[in-house]
């Protein structure tokens, strides 16, 4: 982690650092919903028509992966040809920012070997090319899978005609505890049964002095340890972190798609964050991360209203948790972490209320997750019938 990482306000980090005019301000001080994110910085407004084929290739570890995703659709959704609508294609590898062409036979992503995850890219690239701009018409480039995304953990390729895939089914699993979900030596459990009635919440304090580190996940560049999938146990044992572990899996569960945390939440503080990653648990404890994710609360209602929270109040946040394709293998178990903070990875929330990016000073929060009959917290992920697996 680099010590320019912690400067405060945000607004002077350039400056501590020594860089040259850039454009960063402007990017932390521009709020969402500003023309200038579409007339600038080219941000699809909904406006947009494409009349090109595209391949959209993008990598699980990548902070970035589900907007290659949901680009690969909108140029579908959007199209004005029939030639545009049916030559839209996706690949996603299981590689860390840009490193499609990096894997191998034994490809490790952090410190997790998800086998061979090589794919020909050089050839793909020249046939592509070779028949939109060469007119080499009997390459076979068109015939490739409309969709095709790597498997990891059962550490395969696989094709589909369209993302989500059609088979796709969403599969609840609830959050529950007797109040105590703190560390992966709590209480917390992950089931697909709902709670029948009260249950204890459970509570943690957040002080942005001393923010959860990021450890591993989904980045273009190192913040103390490598990018990719890296074992969670240091981040497990803080009680800032509330662990909800499912039981031994008695059969394997694929998991490929966008991943959802519906969660009812309260604070001490009028903002704060909510912080939450999936995680891939083995046998002998190790826990690798899959994907993560964060919601700041005030737009919890959409991100061009900021509305505050009062102290006492239970809310309900939905999370997108980005997407991915992961097999958890008999005996594994599924884990979800929720903190307030993965910094710095992301900012850290000063829990004012305040622009966050002006600040010097900060408020500790108490936050707290619910999860009873009337506030059923869960988590929503993308299962992909496989048979007896």
């Amino acid at each position: 982690m680099f010590q320019a990482d912690w400067t405060l306000p945000l607004t002077d980090v350039m400056q501590a650092i020594g860089a040259p005019p850039n454009d960063f301000d402007k990017l932390l001080t521009t709020p969402f919903g500003d023309p200038w994110w579409h007339d600038t910085m080219g941000y699809y407004d909904g406006s947009e028509t494409i009349d090109v084929p595209a391949m959209h290739v993008s990598t699980w570890y990548d902070p970035s992966v589900l907007e290659s995703i949901d680009s690969y659709n909108y140029f579908r959704d959007h199209a004005a040809s029939e030639l545009a609508a049916q030559h839209q294609f996706l690949i996603v590898s299981p590689t860390t920012h840009c490193g499609c062409s990096r894997a191998t036979s034994q490809t490790v992503v952090g410190d997790r070997n998800v086998g061979d995850a090589r794919l020909d890219w050089y050839d793909i690239c020249l046939r592509w090319f070779g028949y939109w701009l060469r007119g080499e018409t009997d390459n076979g480039i068109t015939d490739m899978p409309r969709v095709q995304y790597y498997t990891m953990g059962s550490n395969v390729w696989q094709s589909a005609p369209q993302w989500p895939l059609p088979e796709t089914q969403s599969v609840e699993f609830f959050l529950h505890s007797s109040g105590a979900a703190n560390s992966r030596s709590g209480d917390g459990t992950l089931s697909t049964e709902p709670p029948s009635g009260e249950e204890p919440a459970d509570s943690f304090v957040y002080d942005p002095e001393h923010p959860v580190p990021s450890v591993g996940g989904q980045r273009g560049t190192d913040y103390g340890t490598k990018a990719g999938a890296v074992d969670q146990a240091e981040v497990e044992l803080r009680t800032d972190v509330l662990c909800y572990t499912t039981a031994p899996l008695q059969k394997g569960i694929e998991v490929t798609g966008e991943i959802v945390l519906l969660l009812h939440v309260s604070s001490s503080a009028k903002d704060t964050d909510f912080a939450c990653k999936l995680v891939d648990v083995a046998p002998d404890g190790t826990a690798y991360n899959i994907q993560t994710s964060i919601l700041r609360a005030r737009y919890r209602e959409g991100f061009t209203q900021k509305v505050f929270m009062e102290e006492g109040e239970v809310y309900r946040l939905q999370i997108d948790l980005d997407a991915t394709s992961n097999f958890f293998a008999a005996g594994h178990c599924i884990r979800l972490h929720i903190s307030s903070s993965d910094f710095p990875l992301f900012e850290r929330n000063l829990n004012t209320g305040g622009n966050n990016y002006d600040e010097a000073d900060w408020v500790v929060a108490t936050n707290t997750v619910h999860h009873s009959s009337a506030h059923p917290s869960r988590l929503v992920l993308p299962v992909i019938p496989r048979g007896s697996e």
